[in-house]
């Protein structure tokens, strides 16, 4: 084998190792904005067989020759480390009043931004791409809370449009018109991570067949240009054909319209990786204790604490954004203990069920359930989601499901699947529940009132709030809290907002083939390689270069996690390395998804993704005990039996 370790490809990948490996870190320190160049980061050893592939000069010219934009980054660019994010961080803090002349300096930061949600991270790229000196602090981890635990559905939201016009309410139709342009937004900015998917709408009543293809064809219209694909009616023996599980019973027919899908953990997490790559400092485990104000109290930044360490300091920054979605109102209390709160938590919930339940390419919806509220029946990472729209909820760091809406939500699939089809509660794998933050305006005249989108409010010690929304609109939603903060604190960014032209990270090189030569260089089960490009996008060149040997001679890399999940241990590696993962729950749940998809699988898996954690995070053995009790306990929330209580000696 060593006949293809030539000089040529040698030096390729020697090439490749050195771009990869001086990775650039920009920041913007002081009034001037001057560039400051973080120390050399090294990619990992690489083995002798990687460069026989000539892996990484392939990743590397096909990569170099689709970016052109200076701002683009290729496949091998590597973020600096945590440690050296908290570095900034903490000297940020020792600036301070002059000795000579006792003026204040200018902070250090322009924003610090609370939260690393799909709401926070959105804002940090934002800013970061107008040139802003921006610093985001995330409590637990990016997309901890709500934003992993969605529909996973990128919509402009077709009950709102039925509201829209039944309730002749303009407000609910700019919801819908805006969703659907920033839809198309979220499918060009990150090709790998989102998609479109067709979702059929079964018709048992006949004068429904009218009333939900013209609801169907005014979605599309208000779509525009931007429209997936047109939507259309198929007769009952179609509709059997696409979703043979459908109950045949009385079925006319079905609408079939467009929507987009997305995996939204690790949407987020590219969101934080790109904000950070043009030059926000981004940490996560990091909690805010308490806001900062000056002496005329505004607030000019935070005390906060590193979860990991203990370690305590301060943020200085000219303005605050709070986006901690369904735990907005703490952060409001800070600033004033006083204050009415804004949210109202509402929880969705969501079953996940093995994927003969459904078919690979198209989902459902049943839009008028037993009690008015509505249900998807989606397929997702190879298995079927089921799940609700909103109910009220208390509010909780881990929010759990109730066994009787687990129960409720297999009742509502029975009546639209065929009788011989028998959904057993053993079926399902996983069950979670994400609290949405509806929000009050305490700036409207009548603050009873949930705003249905979003809202942005600014206190008058100046604390910028974003809360509300969805998913599908956060970029929206970031770039008009940006714009709030330039207007009030008076900001002077560099250029206008460029969010929907930039392109996440792992976008730049990826195409929808790009899993064969993935399979070519690297012997990868073809489902492996499907899942890594699906998932990491360009980056999945250097995924795949930490796959460690099967020991099989044609599917030679990439140990699988579990047998019945494409997950393999290079990801558990990459995600400490390159993700900022520092807990077993982080690699479980938002960096691969198995916690989502299989809490019995997940549980299986955590002693050896336990042994690749501990080995690059140097933990000990209490730590990993910790880690692994967290973990268990975590997926509990996400729908594993509680162990049965051993009885007393």
């Amino acid at each position: 084998m060593w006949k293809v370790f030539t000089k040529k490809r040698i030096a390729y990948a020697s090439i490749a190792v050195v771009v990869g490996g001086a990775s650039a870190y920009y920041f913007y320190p002081g009034p001037s904005r001057r560039i400051r160049k973080q120390q050399a980061h090294s990619l990992p050893i690489i083995k002798p067989q990687f460069l026989m592939s000539a892996t990484y000069a392939d990743a590397y010219n096909q990569v170099q020759s689709e970016t052109s934009s200076e701002n683009e980054l290729h496949a091998l660019w590597v973020p600096p480390s945590r440690k050296e994010m908290l570095n900034i961080l903490k000297s940020s803090s020792m600036e301070g009043p002059s000795e000579k002349d006792n003026d204040v300096k200018e902070p250090p930061f322009d924003l610090l931004i609370i939260g690393g949600g799909a709401t926070g991270a959105g804002t940090a790229l934002d800013a970061a791409t107008r040139g802003l000196k921006v610093a985001l602090v995330e409590r637990d981890d990016f997309s901890a809370g709500t934003s992993s635990r969605s529909t996973k559905l990128v919509h402009g939201g077709v009950r709102y449009l039925e509201k829209a016009f039944k309730e002749l309410d303009y407000g609910q139709y700019k919801l819908v018109k805006e969703a659907l342009h920033e839809r198309a937004t979220f499918l060009h900015i990150a090709p790998y991570l989102s998609y479109p998917l067709p979702i059929l709408l079964p018709i048992y009543k006949l004068w429904q067949v009218p009333y939900f293809w013209v609801g169907s064809k005014v979605y599309d219209f208000l779509a525009g240009r931007e429209s997936m694909e047109s939507s259309h009616f198929l007769s009952s023996s179609k509709a059997i054909e696409a979703f043979p599980w459908l109950k045949k019973e009385k079925l006319v027919g079905a609408m079939v319209y467009y929507d987009g899908q997305h995996n939204d953990a690790r949407m987020n997490v590219a969101l934080a990786l790109s904000a950070v790559s043009h030059g926000a400092v981004v940490v996560n485990h990091v909690e805010v204790t308490r806001l900062l104000k000056d002496k005329n109290g505004k607030v000019n930044g935070a005390r906060v604490r590193d979860n990991l360490s203990g370690d305590e300091w301060d943020i200085k920054a000219k303005g605050v954004i709070n986006a901690t979605g369904a735990f907005t109102d703490g952060i409001r209390s800070m600033d004033n203990p006083r204050c009415d709160n804004i949210v109202a938590p509402s929880a969705g919930v969501h079953v996940v069920l093995p994927n003969y339940y459904s078919p690979r390419k198209i989902g459902m919806i049943d839009p008028s359930t037993s009690d008015g509220r509505v249900i998807f029946f989606l397929p997702w990472e190879g298995s079927t989601i089921a799940g609700t729209t909103d109910s009220p909820t208390e509010l909780t760091y881990n929010p759990m499901p109730k066994e009787e809406e687990i129960q409720w939500i297999l009742n509502e699939i029975r009546t639209y699947l065929s009788p011989d089809i028998e959904i057993r509660r053993s079926d399902v794998l996983a069950a979670w529940s994400g609290i949405r933050p509806l929000v009050r305006d305490p700036s409207a005249k009548n603050t009873s009132e949930l705003v249905r989108s979003h809202m942005i409010n600014v206190s008058p010690s100046n604390l910028i709030t974003i809360a509300g929304g969805k998913w599908t609109t956060y970029r929206n939603m970031a770039e008009e809290t940006v714009d709030t903060a330039i207007k009030v604190l008076g900001l002077k960014p560099l250029n206008e907002c460029r969010t929907e032209r930039t392109k996440l990270i792992g976008s730049h090189g990826f195409s929808p083939t790009m899993f064969i030569k993935l399979i070519q260089q690297f012997k990868l089960d073809t489902e492996v390689a499907r899942h890594l490009a699906n998932s990491y996008g360009d980056r999945a060149w250097a995924v795949a270069a930490l796959a460690r040997p099967t020991g099989k001679s044609l599917t030679a890399f990439g140990r699988r996690l579990n047998p019945l999940y494409p997950y393999i241990d290079a990801e558990v590696i990459y995600a400490v390395r390159r993700e900022y993962a520092c807990t077993l729950v982080d690699v479980i749940a938002r960096r691969t998804r198995l916690a989502f998809l299989d809490v019995q699988a997940t549980l299986e898996s955590l002693p050896r993704i336990m042994v690749i954690m501990s080995k690059e995070l140097g933990w000990s053995s209490e730590q990993q005990k910790r880690e692994f009790n967290q973990a268990v306990e975590f997926l509990i929330t996400m729908g594993l039996p509680r162990p049965k209580e051993q009885g007393k000696s």
